[in-house]
């Protein structure tokens, strides 16, 4: 069985709710490690005013004891240090880019508010809990993530005076900036995933998740944005012996990200997004007064004027529950005890050359001591 997972609340709610089921019965859960990742969210250039205050308290409202997972559902509670969704005023203008128009002709009804609340960016506190719960399971299987950004406004995140300076500009402009990142996983064994079925294929798992944060235009794995420029002689990912690797088999490169035909090939897991600017500006955007249909500009929110850091940060998380998922598959997870007997009897037995020829010849496993 799969983890799942799935959160609850608004941005400008009492707070957000956020449950995993099928963890291992077990897994010690650090509290203030998880705190940590959600500071480290509110980090980075040109994040907004609520970065300022909100303090993202925590709380465990069920399945641990003594800090240690039972194996039912965990629920994580987030506090909003703003929770006034019934005081603030609706919008009178849709924002472009943002979810206020199609959720107005969805609703059939002109509540902005009540489609843009939960469809905030806000939501993802909820789901940067959780990973960091994944990331915590995951560590135990040596599994190690981690994100960098790559670039902001078209400019090398390694020259920081720049892309600073252009997001001064766009603050001053009442603009806003996109950029791009990458997530990188490390001590992914390899068979983690699906061929069988399309959906359960570790790369479209992976890269929807990502896509699944507000404003991700673009995922790949890998070398995927060059791929349509690479022949294919170039392109793949050479096969070697490595006596170091699981089955002591390796690639001489990773343009595949990682990921082969649905499934982890023991390389470093490598996702790559872009994220667009932010469609809440402070000058607005041509739109109309859904009060009467005149032209009109589109009325502002309290916001940031560049994620891509914290874009990053939720990236982690989420890769890591994907992961975390899969690896739960493969390895069952009645208790983590059984896992990790699963998981080291799986890298005991790396000599290919003594695998069965014939899928029919596969023998039942002897018990682990």
């Amino acid at each position: 069985m799969s983890l799942t997972y799935s959160t609850a609340g608004e941005s400008h709610g009492p707070g957000l709710m956020a449950m995993i089921d099928g963890l291992p019965a077990g897994l010690p859960i650090d509290l203030d490690a998880i705190r940590a990742g959600l500071a480290r969210r509110w980090q980075g250039y040109g994040r907004g005013p609520r970065s300022k205050f909100e303090q993202d308290k925590l709380s465990c409202y069920s399945g641990l004891k003594n800090g240690v997972t039972l194996g039912t559902p965990l629920v994580l509670l987030i506090e909003n240090s703003d929770s006034r969704i019934d005081e603030l005023p609706n919008l009178a203008a849709p924002r472009p880019g943002h979810v206020d128009m199609a959720g107005v002709q969805r609703l059939q009804c002109r509540d902005i508010r009540a489609v843009l609340e939960r469809a905030s960016a806000r939501e993802t506190a909820a789901r940067t809990a959780l990973g960091e719960v994944a990331r915590q399971l995951l560590s135990h299987f040596d599994v190690a993530i981690e994100s960098q950004v790559l670039s902001i406004a078209g400019v090398s995140y390694e020259d920081a005076g720049a892309w600073q300076a252009k997001i001064d500009e766009a603050k001053a402009a009442g603009d806003s900036l996109g950029g791009r990142f990458q997530v990188r996983a490390n001590g992914v064994i390899p068979g983690l995933g699906s061929y069988s079925q399309a959906n359960q294929r570790l790369d479209a798992k992976l890269m929807a998740a990502i896509a699944s944060i507000p404003a991700i235009k673009a995922v790949s794995m890998g070398s995927g944005f060059d791929a349509d420029l690479t022949p294919g002689s170039e392109y793949h990912d050479p096969i070697i012996s490595d006596p170091m690797a699981w089955g002591g088999v390796s690639r001489s490169s990773n343009n595949a990200g990682g990921v082969e035909g649905g499934l982890s090939n023991g390389q470093q897991v490598v996702v790559e997004a872009i994220i667009k600017p932010i469609p809440t500006l402070r000058k607005g955007l041509p739109s109309i007064d859904l009060s009467d249909m005149s032209a009109t500009r589109s009325t502002y929110e309290r916001s940031d004027i560049c994620v891509v850091e914290a874009a990053a940060v939720v990236g982690e998380a989420l890769v890591a529950l994907e992961l975390a998922s899969v690896l739960c598959d493969r390895l069952s997870q009645v208790t983590l005890a059984e896992m990790k007997n699963i998981f080291y009897g799986l890298s005991k037995n790396s000599d290919i050359c003594t695998w069965p020829n014939d899928i029919s010849t596969l023998e039942c496993p002897t018990q682990i001591d």
